[in-house]
């Protein structure tokens, strides 16, 4: 340990990988934030907390049992001379879950669907939730763990690095999520976002490597328009007062 505290390099892996994760947990603070939006204010913030805990535990476990989360990139299943392992299962999965999520909700906003009128008590309403943002932690966490193993050769490294990007994460999700709750346009931003993603997680899953850089350029993009379309609508309101 000592040794690691003391080495430069340790130290430039564990900048650059907490820094890999926090862009990485970009998305999963995007899907939480779009999944609380849709539950009372009250549990809202319970549901969060409980998401991000759950992205941490997910990922500090999959550490651990790093022998088992390799041997999950090994093929068990060949379609058309294409291989697919379970990690490739996983991510195929998971993509078509966000897709098809996204898609639900985009619909939901098209038709001005109010929320909580689905006529579900608030404790299901909850209960869903939670069971939403732990299957996506599972995915994001399995794509950011293995990212993880290829970048750094140190378990505390590892760690530490995921430690500190969910700490991030819990700090920036709650001003995101209300930003998301607050301005319509920019839920359905996210929405738009989280299809991108899930196409880029299916894409990954056949073998077709989407560049992450292209994709988080195209967000960040749409969110700076966004953000100056904010500021316009609230300069005109400011105006016609």
């Amino acid at each position: 340990m000592m040794e690691l505290l003391t080495s430069p390099e340790a130290w430039a892996a564990l900048l650059t990988l907490t820094a890999l994760e926090i862009v990485l947990g970009i998305d999963n603070v995007i899907f939480i934030s779009v999944i609380v939006s849709r539950i009372p204010p009250a549990q809202a913030k319970r549901a969060r907390q409980i998401g991000l805990l759950l992205a941490l535990v997910f990922r500090i476990v999959l550490l651990s049992v790093l022998v088992w989360l390799i041997g999950l990139t090994e093929p068990v299943i060949a379609v058309r001379d294409i291989e697919f392992s379970w990690r490739d299962i996983i991510l195929i999965g998971g993509g078509l879950f966000l897709i098809a999520k996204a898609t639900h909700e985009i619909h939901g906003e098209v038709e001005a669907r109010e929320a909580g009128d689905d006529g579900a008590p608030s404790a299901s309403v909850f209960f869903w939730a939670i069971m939403q943002i732990i299957v996506i932690d599972m995915v994001f966490s399995l794509d950011s763990i293995i990212t993880a193993i290829g970048m750094a050769q140190d378990l505390e490294i590892m760690i530490a690095a995921v430690v500190i990007a969910c700490v991030i994460m819990y700090v920036s999700s709650g001003p995101v999520a209300k930003f998301v709750a607050n301005h319509p346009t920019t839920k359905m931003l996210a929405l738009a976002f989280l299809v991108l993603i899930g196409v880029a997680l299916v894409a990954d899953g056949f073998k077709f490597h989407i560049p992450r850089g292209y994709i988080y350029f195209a967000m960040l993009f749409a969110a700076a328009v966004e953000l100056f379309n904010v500021l316009a609508r609230r300069n005109r309101r400011k105006a016609a007062r």
